[in-house]
């Protein structure tokens, strides 16, 4: 997006700030909330154009992160000084000089917002250490009921964001993250009875200046770790005077293709032997989303995975199919594992993990998901909570019967 001759982006505007959060981006406007619905994976209303598209960013990945179109007008990013997760006080005119990525996250969320934090992590991985220096990822709390810095530093701990250096966690009074969350124009929705909360899912990518240069949300598509945590990398790298942008790591979402196994490809379906029966298949649960777990007995966070996907399973009954694929064990150690962890879903064999590497896992567990056509519709790496994948299944299908 920027020329190499630029040196800063800063100077991006709109027509004026309500304007512009009003009619960026469909994904931002409709799916402020955490109820988010991500039914069909198609560029939103608002897409960018090819010639708006980030640096380091093709169009497939800048429609997963809902990049908003370039605005035309200056916008100053409002300011906020609030309590970080270690008791210090910060400012907006702290982080001037670097680019700043600024999301609004709730500290008990154990879905949505856990998904941003890893993909937070993914991001922060792919930077190029020079670059990283001069970014800082932060976001406010979203939950008033939970304003305590050892509350932010909790979640921030829980969710593998303690390690970064340029992590921010801010909070404050009630008053004053609703005070922030105004200025922001994020929703946010209070729920007193269960002292919970729902929120909006705008990313701010504001410059070293202090001008919000780009646009983006998060939501049920964040699951898609690689690629979003790549598009997050090159938005704020692209932020970046262009002395300080470095090369950004990972990979953009490729276009689909026939028989592939990206996120959009409809790859032919997994079969073969399974553990209990005869042989299994995917297409038999064609109709329905198919939640795809590989897994192995040598995979601890898989012991926690399947007894959790189990669960799952049972609380959706039919209305979501669940396929099993054990990875390099033999049958009588897949066996075990079912009866050991109580899984009644149909498992495949993959004693030489042809079909693992068929689908390039590149850790255990995890999980794919299909659409009701055998389309790929998310890719996860890692351990899958059940309350992640709970809040991406009825993102993806909201007519689920509701579960716990």
């Amino acid at each position: 997006m920027s020329s190499p001759g630029t040196d800063d982006r800063d100077t991006m505007n709109v027509p004026g700030w309500a304007l512009w959060l009003s009619s960026a981006a469909l994904v931002v406007v409709i799916a402020v909330l955490v109820t988010i619905g991500v039914a069909a994976r198609t560029p939103s209303a608002a897409a960018p154009s090819p010639d708006t598209v980030p640096a380091g960013m093709n169009q497939a990945t800048a429609d997963l992160l809902g990049v908003a179109p370039v605005p035309t007008d200056p916008v100053t990013a409002p300011g906020y000084r609030l309590t970080d997760q270690h008791g210090h006080l910060i400012g907006s005119s702290d982080l001037r000089g670097r680019v700043v990525v600024l999301t609004f996250n709730d500290d008990r969320c154990l879905d949505q917002c856990a998904m941003l934090a890893t993909d937070i992590v993914a991001a922060d991985h792919d930077l190029a250490p020079a670059a990283r220096a001069h970014i800082a990822f932060v976001s406010i709390n979203a939950n008033p009921y939970y304003p305590a810095a050892a509350d932010v530093k909790s979640w921030t701990d829980q969710h593998g964001l303690g390690a970064l250096s340029n992590w921010y966690f801010l909070t404050g009074t009630p008053a004053q993250l609703a005070a922030a969350a105004r200025a922001y124009a994020v929703p946010i929705q209070l729920d007193p009875a269960t002292r919970s909360v729902s929120h909006g899912s705008q990313i701010f990518v504001i410059g070293a200046s202090g001008h919000i240069v780009e646009q983006a949300a998060f939501g049920a598509e964040a699951a898609d770790t690689a690629p979003f945590g790549h598009g997050l990398a090159a938005l704020a790298n692209d932020a970046l005077r262009s002395s300080r942008r470095g090369p950004v790591g990972g990979a953009n979402l490729t276009t689909a293709v026939p028989g592939g196994t990206d996120i959009g490809d409809t790859p032919a379906p997994l079969s073969g032997p399974a553990l209990a029966g005869t042989t299994t298949t995917s297409a038999a649960s064609r109709g329905r989303y198919t939640v795809v777990d590989f897994w192995s007995s040598t995979c601890a966070a898989c012991s926690i995975q399947l007894p959790d996907d189990q669960a799952e399973a049972r609380s959706l009954g039919a209305s979501v199919a669940f396929l099993g694929v054990d990875v390099d064990d033999d049958a009588a150690t897949g066996r075990a594992i079912l009866a050991r962890d109580h899984v009644a879903f149909p498992t495949l064999r993959d004693p030489q993990g042809t079909l693992a590497a068929r689908f390039r896992v590149s850790e255990l567990p995890y999980t794919v998901i299909l659409s009701p056509t055998g389309t790929v519709v998310v890719r996860h790496p890692g351990l899958f909570t059940t309350e992640e994948l709970d809040y991406v299944l009825h993102s993806l299908d909201t007519a689920l019967p509701p579960t716990g």
